[in-house]
Parts: structure tokens; C-alpha cells; sequence
């Protein structure tokens, strides 16, 4: 069994001794809603003494209903990712799917998550991967 090495994000250790949690909303719905819930969430992990990554989608390309919101985009979300990082101080993390420009949205995010229906193909994962940020 390979020996598990431990995954630098941000300032947190993934896979140390430090607890650290996955929290955001599923998809970005506006400026305000996303600045809301970075607040929130910081409030109650600093009150806490819990470290996190901020998770949130810009495009929820895996929705089960074609009316679903899907989020900002890539444009407008990737800014206000780029704004939660820089004016809260924590880690961010979105979802990526095989359109996606993977060194542009790794320029901002620290995390790249794959959509459970994307984790078994080969060449999207090795794509991903190839962006040089944890998965």
C-alpha cells in the first residue's frame, strides 16, 4: 500500500492532523449571496476553531432538470471566487467539467473537484490533474 502524503491547500494540510472541512453552497447565485455565505461560514468556523475550504460551483453543469440554475459562469464566478480568497483569507474550490479552460480556473482556485459522473474517465482526470492543484 503507497504510503498517503499530505496535500498542501492554502495555508491548511490535507491528510495532517488538522481537521479540515469542505463548506460552500452547492452553486454561485450572485455577488451577494456568495459574500453572505463566506461570512456565515467563517463566523461559525472561527467560533469554532475549524478550518475549511469555501466550496461553490460557477457552472452546475450536472443538474437533473435542463430549468435548474447553473450558476454565474465562468467569468463572473471565478471573480468572485478570486474575491472571497483575497478578501476572506481561505482556500476555494469548484467543480470542473471536460469543457473546461483547466489553467484558467486553476489560476484562481485551489482545489479542482471532478463531478462524481466524471471520476471514472481516464483522460478527463489526467486533464485535470495536469492543472497542478489538488483533486
Amino acid at each position: 500500500m503507497a504510503k498517503r502524503r499530505p496535500i498542501k491547500i492554502g495555508r491548511h494540510t490535507l491528510g495532517g492532523r488538522e481537521l479540515l472541512f469542505i463548506l460552500g453552497p452547492c452553486v454561485i447565485e450572485s455577488p451577494a449571496f456568495t459574500r453572505r455565505m463566506a461570512t456565515r461560514i467563517k463566523k461559525i468556523c472561527d467560533g469554532e476553531g475549524a478550518s475549511f475550504v469555501f466550496k461553490a460551483s460557477y457552472d452546475k453543469a450536472n443538474r437533473t432538470s435542463l430549468a435548474g440554475d447553473r450558476g454565474t459562469g465562468m467569468k463572473t464566478g471565478l471573480l468572485l471566487l478570486a474575491m472571497v480568497k483575497q478578501d476572506y483569507g481561505f482556500p476555494v474550490l469548484t467543480d470542473v467539467h471536460e469543457y473546461t479552460p483547466m489553467d484558467e480556473v486553476a489560476a484562481v482556485v485551489d482545489v479542482l473537484q471532478t463531478p462524481a459522473f466524471l471520476c471514472r474517465q481516464t483522460d478527463f482526470i489526467q486533464k485535470v490533474a495536469s492543472a497542478g492543484r489538488p483533486v
